[in-house]
């Protein structure tokens, strides 16, 4: 079984604000897109940027195979959200977006509004095959980019810059803690029992505070000596497979030229000894291809074929 995450860049149809301009650029959008899941075939795929369900339904029905679509019920302000393709049934657990109980609302702007709330919501699903029986949750935290009072997206000066980049800071953290709320309540206390995969774009890379966050107690890292001695810090962990992705490959989006893995799957100990590769992108298909994306407008490439994103995948087997 493969499991995997991927962030389809606006995926709207076209036409909107933020789709592609005409049906030709949408059409060959989804085509790239169908192309690599094709290649992929994965059996479980976290999704996010689903900006317009009934384009997800188009792209669907370009790909091999019967599909079933489980989508969050919380969108952000521009409609985008997370969501599961699978290739067997699932059934949704939770659909989360409000912050862990005593996490007070952060700061949002300087105006001094603040959220209380995931900006998309954290969806949960239960997996249930022969071999395996899961819960797989799929997020999408708040982003690097940081826009400006406005609409803006470059500060009038280097204060607001530092200012308005907390915020997000501020945000994508108590959004992790969203995140890592739920991981605890499915692994109910020993995750050597309880399997649970966590999915998604976490907007940060493997060693930064917000995807450690995540992980639980520290220790047991993959490829230290701890990792095959299991202690009571098992029950609670959850591993970021990053490290077996093959070192060329360990990258999901290049920022100014620059690699970066911001696309992360996490797996507790029962789920993880069952790894047996993973990696990025579609099998034979090189990763050094996506665009290198920089800050700005992302409306820019609302006509871009494909994702900007390359999807993360491992597979699983008994």
């Amino acid at each position: 079984m493969i499991i995997g995450t991927w962030n389809l860049e606006n995926l709207y149809r076209p036409g909107g604000p933020f789709g592609p301009k005409d049906k030709t650029a949408y059409e060959t959008k989804l085509a790239s897109l169908a192309a690599t899941i094709n290649a992929l075939q994965p059996q479980v795929l976290g999704v996010q940027e689903v900006g317009d369900p009934a384009a997800l339904e188009d792209l669907t029905a370009l790909l091999e195979g019967t599909w079933h679509i489980t989508l969050s019920e919380h969108p952000d302000d521009r409609g985008i959200r997370v969501g599961f393709l699978t290739s067997l049934p699932v059934f949704v657990v939770a659909d989360r977006v409000a912050f862990p109980e005593r996490l007070r609302p952060v700061q949002s702007e300087d105006s001094g509004g603040t959220v209380a709330r995931a900006g998309r919501g954290v969806l949960a699903v239960t997996v249930s095959t022969r071999a395996f029986f899961f819960d797989a949750v799929v997020c999408h935290l708040k982003s690097k980019l940081i826009s400006y009072p406005g609409g803006r997206f470059q500060p009038h000066d280097e204060g607001e810059r530092a200012r308005y980049g907390a915020y997000a800071l501020y945000r994508r953290t108590a959004e992790a803690t969203v995140v890592r709320a739920l991981a605890d309540e499915l692994l109910k206390g020993d995750g050597r029992e309880h399997d649970v995969a966590v999915l998604g774009d976490l907007n940060d890379e493997v060693a930064a505070a917000t995807t450690q966050l995540l992980l639980g107690p520290p220790g047991s890292e993959i490829g230290t000596p701890g990792h095959d001695h299991p202690d009571k810090g098992d029950a609670a962990r959850l591993w970021d497979v990053a490290p077996l992705i093959p070192a060329e490959q360990r990258f999901s989006r290049i920022h100014a030229g620059r690699r970066e893995l911001i696309d992360h799957i996490l797996m507790s100990r029962g789920l993880l000894d069952h790894v047996r590769t993973a990696g990025t992108g579609a099998p034979g298909a090189s990763s050094a291809a996506l665009p290198s994306v920089a800050d700005g407008d992302p409306a820019v490439r609302r006509d871009a074929p494909g994702s900007d994103h390359a999807p993360v995948w491992a597979r699983i087997q008994p």
